[in-house]
């Protein structure tokens, strides 16, 4: 086995009623000052009450006006409110925007560089303050990731702002969070993170490690997002979507996702389609140019997700696994036409160039993008 390391928030708190813990964090870390990031639709819903009450306990400050898909702009605009704030815990409650700017603060608060500054050398960060993550959809994966995605509005793109320093200090996940969750908001980020698991599986950088959460999650949310998305009150399908994002979410910080996510980011960065619908448009069309080149991955996921496919050919299941993402994708009804977004074949020229751009994870991939490639791979989208 080649060397290989796998870093994980240090302590994660999972099952119903496990938001209780937050008291406990509290009192571990002798805390004074929460500063809470979430977002207003999040906060309407009664979700955060809790979490606010246990909070009053101590000085509580809360950012909930940040915008769904934050350019690195809207997140130095959030940070300035608080950036002489006394903070010893941040907490982020909501998806991955929501939970990206709470880690970015973690490193941004106290020090002298800028986010943008971190768009350019990441590796100038270090964190101040620790954090806690509190997901509130089933998909992302942020809670578990060393990763930050903004949008870049100059670029009309997304790009990830990477450094272990953002990985979280703690995490809970607790599905009474998730009970409510719409089923359009469980398709996108179950997709999401289906993809997680999937390309991290298949990505250059898979490790052993790295492999065993990809599988488990891969196992969790291929058996449970049908359920998840169709029966609201099913929640034992929802725990398992919300551990399965989890598991994603670690897989990534062990391997890292592939050209999915590559060529998804012009589409949030200058159409600001959410990030889930655009992995869940592409998705199985990457996983097709791809097949060739991981066919033998693809079946080792069948094995662990359909294991009554066990007899059949490497070919056959890889092929089964493709077609199981294309019936996930139709049967939670993600738009898959780029047009139903306003994005117009003319625009192709923008695409090829700026999904192209996308190399710290285009090399991730298991097969190699010309620019040609990728202008086919997003005509299959019109």
């Amino acid at each position: 086995m080649k060397p290989c390391q796998l870093t994980i928030p240090a302590v994660t708190y999972a099952g119903v009623g496990s938001i209780e813990k937050i008291k406990e964090v509290l009192a571990r870390e002798k805390t004074q000052s929460v500063l809470l990031f979430t977002d207003k639709g999040v906060r309407s819903t009664g979700i955060t009450k809790g979490i606010e009450d246990i909070c009053a306990a101590v000085r509580l400050t809360i950012i909930d006006d940040l915008a769904s898909e934050p350019s690195y702009l809207d997140v130095e605009r959030v940070i300035a409110e608080v950036r002489d704030a006394q903070v010893d815990l941040i907490v982020g409650v909501g998806g991955g925007s929501v939970m990206d700017a709470a880690k970015i603060a973690s490193i941004v608060i106290g020090a002298e560089y800028s986010v943008h500054d971190l768009l350019k050398d990441p590796t100038i960060a270090k964190k101040y303050i620790k954090t806690l993550m509190v997901p509130t959809t089933c998909g992302t994966g942020s809670e578990a990731t060393c990763n930050a995605i903004v949008a870049i509005p100059e670029e009309q793109s997304k790009q990830g702002i990477v450094n272990n320093c953002m990985i979280p200090d703690y995490v809970i996940l607790d599905a009474t969070l998730i009970a409510g969750l719409p089923p359009k908001i469980i398709a996108a980020t179950g997709v999401d993170a289906l993809a997680h698991v999937v390309e991290c599986y298949t990505s250059n950088k898979a490790t052993p490690l790295s492999d065993t959460y990809a599988k488990e999650g891969a196992r969790k949310i291929f058996r449970n997002i049908r359920e998840a998305y169709a029966d609201a009150a099913n929640m034992q399908a929802k725990s398992a979507m919300l551990l399965g994002a989890f598991y994603g979410g670690i897989a990534i910080t062990g391997s890292g996702t592939t050209a999915v996510h590559a060529l998804s980011y012009p589409l949030g960065g200058k159409y600001h389609i959410a990030h889930g619908v655009s992995n869940a448009i592409l998705f199985a069309h990457v996983m097709e140019f791809n097949k060739d080149a991981c066919a033998d991955r693809l079946a080792e996921l069948c094995d662990a997700v359909y294991p009554e496919k066990s007899r059949e050919t490497v070919a056959a299941k890889a092929d089964y696994i493709i077609a199981e993402i294309k019936d996930i994708v139709a049967g939670t009804d993600i738009p898959t036409s780029l047009e139903t977004f306003g994005v117009k074949a003319a625009d192709l020229d923008f695409l090829v160039q700026a999904g192209s751009q996308q190399k710290r994870l285009l090399v991730n991939n298991c097969k190699e993008l010309s620019l040609d490639d990728i202008r086919h791979i997003y005509q299959k989208l019109f």
